[in-house]
């Protein structure tokens, strides 16, 4: 077999990964190629080890990222160029190189502090290639337009925004909508995973870092994405953003009070908000008094921290309720005791609320046998025509929370609607394709409009 020449840095292709270019750094002092992998998860699939990762394949532009699943080959201990050893995963996978394509080892690491997002190391290239350190791109090359074409990356205007999504998954339908449609407007979108952000606290230079050290002081907003479990270091975020001037579209104490489901049916019923009766207790002596006051069962046990369903009991009776009560009191859990609305036989109204507007409305139905109508719990969406007082109560729900952005739900009573509780992060699967709306496109035209951005 005849070796190529190759210079000091190749484009690649990796059919495999899905990934169809990416700049390699050839370096025959490494004997292990690696990839740049973050977020990655090993799995078990079919009783093999798998390990799932998303890779940034863009040293310029880290708001491209790829959602990856290989088969483990192993597991291998690789020294750094800072001369620490480290556990890596070693996935096998196709590589291409101008003409030619074969399978290499490649081991998953962060490199972001790294000039390139790959290295390919003299494994991958024994008797196939010889380098010429004083050459580039010898085998292959291609142009901005084509990467731009690759990875459906849209051209932002001159003047555009810069915008960050600060969320966990770029994978969630609800995170990659807003990002298309962001950049379908001709603004710079950027995925920003919380858990890799770190601030610095200074009264003259406050600072937001992200991995590999690079400083977040040029956004223009920031949409909050935050998922529960992150809600106390994401709003820590939030904060920082907004200390150093930076449009945030749902404000961290807005998120936070959402997210206390007592504290926000407390501000529910000082402005005049109805919601289904609510019975809150922290002696599991009052467990009894605590049934009557919500007129008894069947009743809904909430967990403080539920969210899409989560976390939420349906008790039949007054009996199965004491003991669901004392078995989470007993975990010194906070939980809600709250009257159960029959007559809403299943169903519940999701309003989006954006800067002071229902923009669109649905009606989610519980499959059959279940109370919950999340479509996280298998419930099903149409659109619905809702009544002026459920618009009127949606919008007052929102702003009583000072949220831009809400997803509020209410039920249908015989005493009218009810508010069950407002999301401020919510999504956008079940009701865009419900209605058929472009609600992404929606909340970037709201920041817009806040920014007084003219195109």
């Amino acid at each position: 077999m005849e070796k190529k020449i190759i210079g000091s840095e190749e484009w690649c292709v990796l059919p495999n990964l899905q990934i169809p270019a990416i700049k390699a750094r050839i370096d025959s002092g490494a004997k292990t190629s690696s990839i740049h992998a973050l977020n990655i998860v090993p799995f078990k699939k079919r009783g093999e080890k798998w390990v799932r990762y998303e890779v940034f394949p863009l040293q310029s532009n880290p708001s491209v990222s790829i959602h990856c699943e290989s088969k483990i080959s192993g597991t291998r201990y690789v020294k750094s160029s800072t001369g620490i050893s480290e556990k890596r995963y070693v996935i096998l996978t196709d590589l291409i190189l101008g003409d030619d394509q074969y399978e290499i080892e490649i081991t998953l690491a962060n490199r972001d502090s790294m000039g390139f997002r790959m290295l390919l190391g003299r494994e991958a290239m024994i008797d196939r290639l010889i380098i010429d350190p004083s050459r580039e791109d010898c085998l292959t090359s291609f142009t901005p337009e084509q990467i731009d074409s690759y990875y459906k990356r849209s051209k932002p205007t001159e003047n555009g925004l810069k915008i960050g999504v600060l969320a966990s998954n770029p994978e969630l339908y609800s995170n990659k909508r807003i990002m298309e449609a962001g950049e379908q407007e001709g603004h710079q979108m950027f995925f920003l995973n919380a858990q890799q952000c770190y601030m610095k606290m200074d009264a003259d230079n406050p600072e937001i870092h992200y991995r590999g050290g690079n400083v977040l002081d040029s956004f223009d907003a920031i949409i909050p994405r935050i998922k529960p479990s992150m809600t106390f270091y994401g709003c820590a975020l939030i904060r920082q953003f907004d200390s150093i001037g930076t449009f945030i579209q749902n404000g961290a104490s807005a998120i936070s009070e959402s997210r206390d489901k007592l504290f926000s049916s407390q501000l529910f019923s000082k402005h005049g908000i109805h919601i289904p009766t609510t019975g809150f207790a922290n002696s599991p002596l009052e467990t009894k008094e605590l049934i009557e006051m919500v007129n008894g069962a069947p009743l809904i046990i909430k967990l403080l921290e539920s969210t899409q369903g989560k976390g939420v009991v349906l008790a039949e009776t007054n009996k199965a309720a004491e003991s669901v009560i004392n078995a989470f009191k007993s975990l010194k859990t906070n939980i809600l005791v709250q009257e159960f609305i029959k007559e809403a036989d299943g169903r519940d109204l999701r309003c989006f609320v954006i800067d002071g507007k229902v923009v669109a409305s649905i009606e989610r139905v519980a499959v059959k046998g279940e109370f919950r109508a999340n479509i996280h719990q298998g419930g099903t969406a149409r659109i619905v025509k809702i009544s002026q007082e459920e618009k009127k109560l949606a919008i007052k729900a929102a702003k009583v929370l000072g949220l831009d952005v809400a997803g509020v739900d209410l039920i249908r009573s015989n005493k009218g609607p009810l508010l069950l509780e407002v999301n401020s992060s919510p999504g956008l699967e079940g009701i865009e394709k419900a209605t058929g709306k472009d609600i992404a496109k929606m909340m970037i035209s709201a920041i817009e409009r806040k920014l007084k951005f003219n195109k």
